[in-house]
């Protein structure tokens, strides 16, 4: 059974706008899949309604089985965590280790099992040197791992992240990498919005393409970035790594030490690491 499935799932705001449309797919506990696209594509309420922050207008959301109708918003968060892609819109404690253990409150768990959450959360962020500043003291590349380090503490089964490498320097998005392959090795599933193509291509090996309110595409990523017809659907440009290897053939997929091999075997210019 897979752990999150949206089947046929639509949703439209009051005023009538449909915002998506028929969108279903499955995402297995273990597993992490990138959802890209343009703007208005779907992407965030798409998550949104995994997450409970917003009610399908028809089609069924599955946590586990659970039909996510049944439940409020906030049983489903205790299984779904949602990071923002703007962390300033979660963040509201005065130093980092109370915002990172405010969401535990609700759980009724003894205070030392609160504690070792909250540190082991900060620590799995990086924050452990800062659990006592003010988070509005740190930089917004910084907020961002605060709001994942909330959603961490709370031990949810299913991560979303909402533009995670917006404004992250090499640090950071090794930091994220780290992050994203521990969740996995838990068992977690991770689910990534992302306009970084590059950052998607080395750290997802699934990818669901979305345009015009839809699911255009759902494969592996080194299929999905050799299909010229769903990437000019969604408006996006392949990361540097699949446009090399357009030169030789879909074949080398994003391996790059294959594509340099190609290269040199056709007396092309080789990539650099």
């Amino acid at each position: 059974m897979p752990l999150v499935s949206l089947e046929d799932v639509s949703f439209s705001y009051p005023s009538g706008h449909r915002a998506v449309d028929s969108v279903s797919f499955a995402v297995d506990a273990g597993e992490s899949v990138a959802i890209i696209g343009q703007n208005g594509a779907g992407k965030t309420t798409t998550v949104k309604m995994i997450n409970g922050l917003l009610r399908p207008t028809s089609g069924t959301v599955l946590i586990d089985g659970a039909d996510t109708a049944a439940q409020t918003a906030a049983q489903t968060s205790r299984r779904v965590g949602y990071v923002f892609q703007n962390p300033d819109d979660q963040i509201f404690n005065p130093t980092v280790a109370k915002e990172v253990g405010y969401g535990l409150r609700r759980l009724s768990l003894p205070a030392a099992e609160r504690e070792e959450r909250v540190t082991r959360a900060c620590e799995a962020a990086g924050l452990g040197a800062a659990m006592g500043a003010n988070p509005y003291d740190l930089p917004l590349s910084i907020r961002k791992f605060v709001a994942i380090a909330s959603v961490l503490a709370a031990d949810p089964d299913v991560v979303i992240l909402d533009e995670p490498t917006a404004g992250q320097d090499l640090a950071g998005l090794l930091r994220l990498t780290a992050l994203i392959d521990g969740l996995q090795q838990r068992g977690k599933a991770v689910i990534t919005i992302s306009h970084d193509m590059e950052f998607v291509a080395q750290n997802f090996d699934r990818v669901i393409v979305m345009a015009d309110r839809a699911v255009v595409r759902d494969a592996r990523a080194d299929e999905i970035f050799y299909d010229t017809g769903a990437m000019e659907r969604a408006s996006l440009r392949p990361p540097a790594l699949a446009q090399a290897g357009a030169l030789v053939g879909p074949e080398v997929g994003l391996d790059i030490d294959r594509l340099n091999a190609e290269l040199a075997a056709r007396s092309l210019t080789p990539t650099t690491r």
